[in-house]
């Protein structure tokens, strides 16, 4: 989640040594003369007056300052920086399996763009059925029927053939098929009581599994922007685009084989994201 909206700033300084000497004139010295000497006494009231100047100093710098340090309140929140989590649970309720009753605030507009991308990347898209189910729950009113025949045209009979899925966007006999998006982090571009843009920065993965896979499992890193309407009791998607990146170098991690995968993607679910 830059908070750009984010979350030091220097200061200058207060204050110094504050030391201040005063050089008396001297007198000349006679040669002949016996030297003169200042009283001891003199010397003390010297030093009691200077330690009561230095006081006063660190009375009045103390005050500059502020009484002193306040106990900060239970109930104060620290505040969050872009890619940390507020710990905060996002909403209770699904709908067609997808999470759903977003606030009405930023950080409720970045869940549900979160939790949004992860239904529209997943596998239930290449299903005409699923995929219908899928734009329903996460449509604005007014831009269901266009996200509809978008993702229609999409994710055609021809993609399907491509990919090696069945015309039902299942996989074939003995392999499993992968389309996962797991949501990195979220930015907010614009807010507004009634809409917002959102970045959701994912890693996916996606491919066949299968030893005779055309297709084997990838990931790859993308960014999705979204545009959000608030529709009085939820934030629902009105557009979406997707680009590449950003791309960190690929890490030393063996490659697993083919039926690790199969079994990681069926045997671990995905979660609520929450900003």
């Amino acid at each position: 989640m830059s908070n750009e909206d984010q979350y030091g700033g220097g200061y200058g300084d207060v204050g110094g040594t504050g030391q201040t000497r005063t050089r008396l004139p001297e007198t000349p010295a006679d040669p002949y003369g016996t030297p003169r000497r200042t009283p001891r006494a003199s010397r003390s009231l010297v030093t009691v007056v200077g330690v009561v100047v230095l006081l006063i100093a660190a009375i009045a710098f103390a005050n500059q300052s502020g009484s002193g340090p306040e106990t900060p309140s239970a109930e104060a929140r620290p505040s969050t920086a872009p890619t940390q989590p507020t710990g905060t649970r996002p909403v209770d309720g699904k709908n067609a399996g997808i999470p759903t009753g977003f606030a009405h605030d930023e950080q409720g507009a970045q869940s549900a763009a979160s939790n949004y991308a992860v239904a529209l990347g997943s596998d239930g898209m290449f299903s005409a059925a699923r995929r219908h189910a899928i734009v329903d729950a996460v449509a604005d009113e007014g831009a269901r029927t266009k996200l509809q025949a978008g993702f229609d045209a999409d994710y055609s009979a021809a993609l399907l053939s491509q990919i090696g899925l069945t015309k039902d966007g299942l996989a074939p006999a003995g392999a499993t098929f992968v389309s996962r998006t797991v949501p990195v982090g979220t930015k907010v571009k614009s807010f507004a009581s009634g809409t917002a843009s959102v970045d959701v920065w994912c890693i996916g993965m996606f491919g066949l599994t299968g030893e005779k896979s055309t297709r084997p499992v990838t990931s790859g890193w993308f960014t999705i922007s979204m545009t959000l309407k608030w529709n009085g009791s939820d934030w629902k998607v009105v557009e979406t685009t997707q680009k590449d990146g950003p791309t960190p170098v690929t890490g030393d991690n063996p490659v697993s084989t083919s039926d690790d995968i199969g079994k990681a993607v069926t045997e671990f679910g995905g979660f609520t994201y929450a900003r």
